[in-house]
């Protein structure tokens, strides 16, 4: 599968429609859509991603230039990110993470064993809020941003990818602590780099969703233990 297309270069602003040229921009108008974006996740899940939809909407920014491009096949994209999504969480379980000390239980979600009443909620969370809402986040949104602000430039990209990652990982240290910050921020650079190289936000939301997928059913089968010492006993 041929799908390495680089993300556009943002494009200018309607020169008729000073709102969207205020939105786009980073004067005060685009400041402040800023802050309402990065809070707005805090009201409900995926807040965030949603107000980017209406951002870019009015800000007329294009679709694309938030990685919203249609893939040249979509069975395929469903299938590879799927299975980066699964590998990913493996590798990491049973090899990164041990070999950086984690405890290979995640306390902050052991409630999660067995319980079926929580099953609905997290299904929402996972796919919804996270697969679609961090990766328009963290992924979309912040690459545009950072590209329209810095340029697209190799330096200027590489450093978009390390910053937002690291962004990514921060964002799960008050839930997960030390070590879900260190898989988060590795996740991240994964993802960011799926996106890059695919130009299409499509497969990193795929395979976000598939990675924490994988770890609910690890957890909630109470198999965290017996793959964190698959391999490292």
């Amino acid at each position: 599968m041929n799908e390495a297309t680089p993300i556009p270069d943002p494009s200018p602003p309607p020169a008729d429609d000073p709102i969207a040229a205020g939105l786009r921009g980073f004067g005060p108008l685009g400041i402040l859509a800023i802050l309402v974006i990065v809070f707005g996740g805090a009201l409900f899940a995926p807040g965030s991603a949603l107000l980017i939809l209406l951002w870019a909407w009015r800000s007329r920014t294009p679709w694309s230039e938030l990685g919203f491009r249609r893939p040249q096949n979509w069975l395929a994209t469903a299938l590879l990110g799927i299975l980066i999504g699964v590998a990913l969480k493996f590798v990491l379980k049973a090899i990164v993470m041990p070999l950086l000390g984690a405890d290979p239980v995640n306390h902050a979600y052991h409630f999660l064993v067995g319980n079926r009443a929580a099953v609905p909620g997290f299904l929402y969370t996972l796919i919804v809020g996270a697969g679609f809402g961090e990766e328009t986040f963290f992924r979309g949104w912040m690459f545009e941003r950072f590209g329209r602000l810095f340029g697209r430039s190799r330096g200027a990209t590489l450093a978009t990818l390390l910053v937002t990652s690291s962004l990514f990982g921060l964002a799960h240290y008050s839930i997960q602590g030390l070590a879900g910050t260190e898989q988060a921020v590795i996740t991240g650079l994964v993802l960011g780099a799926l996106y890059l190289r695919t130009g299409s936000i499509w497969m990193s939301m795929i395979a976000h969703a598939a990675f924490d997928l994988t770890a609910y059913a690890l957890i909630y089968w109470n198999l965290e233990t017996r793959v964190a010492h698959f391999i490292l006993k």
